[in-house]
Formats: structure tokens, C-alpha cells, sequence
């Protein structure tokens, strides 16, 4: 059995090709990928390919082994197969392998990103998704052309009590980032906002 480690140092270097491969820990081993894509895993000293629809054939055709891991006492098969030795003899094989699984791995991305809904960002949840379709905001892309502040308001005519929390949320949202984690800067301009509206409208109630 390899050294993990020691495997991702060899298959970046026999990856080089691909572009600047980054490794992080995931599944007890670590994932392997190019510009955030991962495309092939590291388990136990072994490389794993993320299998793709181009590349199935191929796995078929060389009986690849699928990684295996264990959740809950329960055997759970991924689609990443182990690149065997004789693979690892065949460079040109290998690279053309690894490209194309990289390349299903971003198709495979981006059908994600194109069939998000709104749910799917951060700090949205079912019950916001359904609130928002309510004031007509269906899309992520509606949701970021409104923006935090006027969306707030169309839901603020529903809820005279929705607090800066939300205000918080759709801005993270937008932002793609836990309300938690939004810059101090944005969320005082926000305060201010928030204080300055809230004044406004008070003002317009009165007789």
C-alpha cells in the first residue's frame, strides 16, 4: 500500500498537464482537483477517477475497481475508480483519462449551477424559497438583479416584522456566503440602511 501523501505527490506530477492540481481531505482521503473541480480522489495510497458517461466504457472495459467506503457500518461504493498499475505505466492513457474526467466533473459543475434554486444558496431555506416566489422572486438571477435591500422590501410588505436578520441573509445570499461571514463593512452599511428605512416609513404612518 502507497503513502497517500506520497500518491498525490506522484499523480500531480504525473497530472501536470491538467494545470495546477490542489488536494484537501474528503472521504476520510483526499480529493484531488483543478481550478475547484475535483475530478479523482486519494484513499488509502490509491488514486480514484471520478467516473463520467465518456469514460464508463473504459472503466467496463478494464474492470476498474469503484472506492468503497464504510457509513454506518454500511458499505457505500463512490464513482470514483482505482487507477491499477498498469495505468500507471500508460502516461499518455492516464492523462487522457484523468482530462476527460476533468472535463465531465465541470459540465457536471455547471448543469448544478444552471439548475440551482433558490433554496440551494447559503442561508435560504425551503420556507424562504416559497416566501420569495410569493413577491415574484423565482431565480437566483431575479434574486441577485432585486438585491438584498429591495427584495427585503417587497417581503416586508407581507411581514411587518421581518428583522435585519433577513436583511443579513439575502445579502449573504447574493454573495454566495453565511450571513456570519459577510465583511463588517457590508453589514454596518446594511445597519444603516436598515435604521434610516425602518425611520422613513415610521414617519410616512404618522398623521
Amino acid at each position: 500500500m502507497y503513502d497517500s501523501k506520497k500518491r498525490i505527490e506522484t499523480a500531480k506530477h504525473h497530472l501536470a498537464e491538467l494545470g495546477k492540481i490542489g488536494s484537501r481531505s474528503q472521504f476520510g482521503g483526499y480529493s484531488l482537483s483543478v481550478e475547484e473541480v475535483v475530478f479523482a480522489l486519494v484513499s488509502e495510497g490509491e488514486l480514484y477517477l471520478r467516473a463520467c458517461e465518456q469514460v464508463r466504457p473504459y472503466l467496463a472495459e478494464r474492470k476498474m475497481e469503484p472506492l468503497c467506503y464504510y457509513k454506518r457500518g454500511l458499505p457505500v461504493e463512490l464513482e470514483y475508480y482505482r487507477v491499477d498499475e498498469p495505468l500507471w505505466n500508460e502516461h499518455e492513457q492516464l492523462v487522457a483519462l484523468s482530462k476527460l474526467c476533468l472535463n465531465g466533473a465541470r459540465q457536471h459543475r455547471l448543469l448544478q449551477k444552471q439548475n440551482r434554486r433558490l433554496k440551494d444558496l447559503p442561508n435560504l431555506t425551503v420556507r424562504m424559497e416559497t416566501l420569495l416566489r410569493q413577491v415574484g422572486v423565482c431565480t437566483i438571477a431575479m434574486l441577485k438583479e432585486q438585491g438584498a435591500r429591495r427584495t427585503w422590501l417587497k417581503l416586508r410588505e407581507f411581514n411587518k416584522n421581518l428583522s435585519i436578520n433577513v436583511l443579513f441573509a439575502l445579502e449573504g445570499a447574493i454573495l454566495e456566503r453565511h450571513h456570519e461571514a459577510l465583511p463588517e463593512a457590508v453589514k454596518a452599511e446594511l445597519r444603516h440602511w436598515y435604521s434610516e428605512t425602518l425611520r422613513a416609513q415610521a414617519k410616512q404612518q404618522k398623521p
